[in-house]
């Protein structure tokens, strides 16, 4: 194949919204289980992107939803010298309630599936289309506030464009091609605007367990086609285009078991060794980013004192951490609405006393602010019936224990040195 057959222009990345117009499809149009070809197969805490909304959009009147009185959660957390945000889409963005709120709270928005494949390049034969993502990133700048970028490579987010084994078939040059040449694109695209991006998701896994002797997975058609080394090349080319840019490692699973019996310490025990090789290469990461998409049937597995140590050795390797995904799956909890958000928030409030005490965590980052969009009701609705609620605010964009607990665990937080900081700081 050549670059033409595959769709990747040689200027592609200069091409920007020029290279489609791409009508961005109806939030209900698209199943996120199809969009990610499975990923909820794998676990239900592991998958890191695209949501569609739980519930049709609040039709009460703006002024009639109250927001805290209090500073909105990025400067309480900028106080701390931690760096808080959501993410969010430009379908999600378009529901001005819903923007008015992640325009108020977030100082750093996570590019939740804009930048993915099936925007991004949605068969294998499409040219790029930045547009989507050039209308996040003009937002995130309008309203001064840092932007994340994901992914530069995982093995989900392809969209029914993809057929199921094109990736697994391709030869090696051909997927060094298709893989490097999309990511050059993002990456020429954006750089200098980006404080991080995702270089990897999910890309490790325990040892022996579909990964190999080092915690590299082996059951995605990158290692496969490529090799183990398509993940350091990645960390390099991200940091010879976007030099400034935090590069960060992503993954799932290391705060509890859970319902598939995945053990918490064995998915550490695989990152770090992932991690120890990448430094042995002499690969440019900077930081690991830990999805916390935490599991309330599963919460009395979670051992503060064995994740603190967790957080230290990943701290003591010299790398910042990011919360990155930060969500509670709210199955084993009652329907009780009121006894329900308690329970999530005393989780928010356990999770984020620990991992905050730790120094190296220099940004927190939720699935989302709100459960009017949120992908656990699309994948994963409660066998009741009821409407999911695993984050800050609820679907009418009202603040609920999930918010206090945040609130508090950010203010209350030891003071650290920043790893960034938000242009709307310089404008208080």
């Amino acid at each position: 194949m050549t670059t033409k057959s595959i769709g990747i222009s040689a200027d592609a990345d200069e091409a920007g919204a020029a290279a489609g117009t791409g009508q961005h499809p109806s939030s209900r149009e698209v199943s996120r289980r199809l969009l990610l070809g499975g990923a909820a197969a794998a676990t239900v805490a592991g998958v890191g992107a695209a949501a569609l909304p739980a519930a049709a959009t609040s039709t009460t009147p703006a002024h009639r939803h109250p927001r805290p009185r209090h500073a909105p959660l990025w400067r309480v957390a900028a106080e701390r010298g931690i760096t808080f945000g959501s993410s969010t889409a430009t379908w999600q963005v378009s529901d001005a309630e819903y923007a008015a709120l992640f325009d108020r709270e977030a100082g750093i928005l996570f590019t939740e599936d804009d930048l993915l494949w099936y925007q991004l390049k949605p068969t294998p034969d499409a040219p790029l289309n930045f547009s989507l993502a050039d209308t996040l990133f003009a937002r995130a700048r309008q309203q001064h506030q840092l932007m994340f970028a994901a992914h530069l490579v995982w093995d989900e987010g392809f969209g029914d464009g993809w057929p199921e084994d094109y990736l697994w078939e391709l030869d090696k040059p051909d997927a060094e091609e298709l893989l490097y040449g999309t990511a050059k694109a993002m990456v020429r695209r954006y750089r200098g605007r980006t404080a991080g991006w995702i270089v990897a998701n999910e890309v490790t896994s325990p040892i022996g367990d579909d990964a190999d002797e080092l915690g590299f997975r082996t059951n995605v058609p990158w290692y496969a086609t490529i090799g183990q080394e398509y993940v350091g090349r990645m960390f390099r080319l991200a940091r010879r285009y976007d030099p400034h840019a935090t590069l960060v490692l992503n993954e799932f699973g290391f705060e509890t078991t859970n319902e598939y019996g995945d053990d918490p310490a064995a998915r550490q025990e695989g990152i770090l060794s992932v991690i120890d090789t990448l430094q042995r290469q002499h690969v440019p990461l900077d930081a690991v980013g830990v999805q916390a998409h935490l599991v309330a049937s599963y919460w009395d597995s979670f051992d503060p004192k064995q994740y603190r140590r967790f957080l230290r050795q990943i701290a003591k390797r010299g790398l910042k951490i990011l919360v990155t995904e930060l969500d509670v799956l709210d199955d084993g909890l009652p329907a009780d609405v009121r006894a329900r958000d308690a329970a999530v928030g005393d989780i928010y409030a356990d999770y984020l006393r620990v991992t905050l005490a730790e120094p190296a965590v220099k940004s927190v980052m939720a699935f989302g602010l709100s459960d009017r969009y949120t992908w656990l009701q699309e994948d994963f609705p409660r066998e009741d019936g009821a409407a999911r609620r695993p984050l800050a605010f609820d679907e009418d964009l009202h603040a609920k224990p999930a918010y206090r607990a945040l609130r508090h665990a950010l203010a209350h937080a030891p003071h650290r040195k920043p790893l960034w900081h938000a242009p709307r700081e310089r404008r208080r």
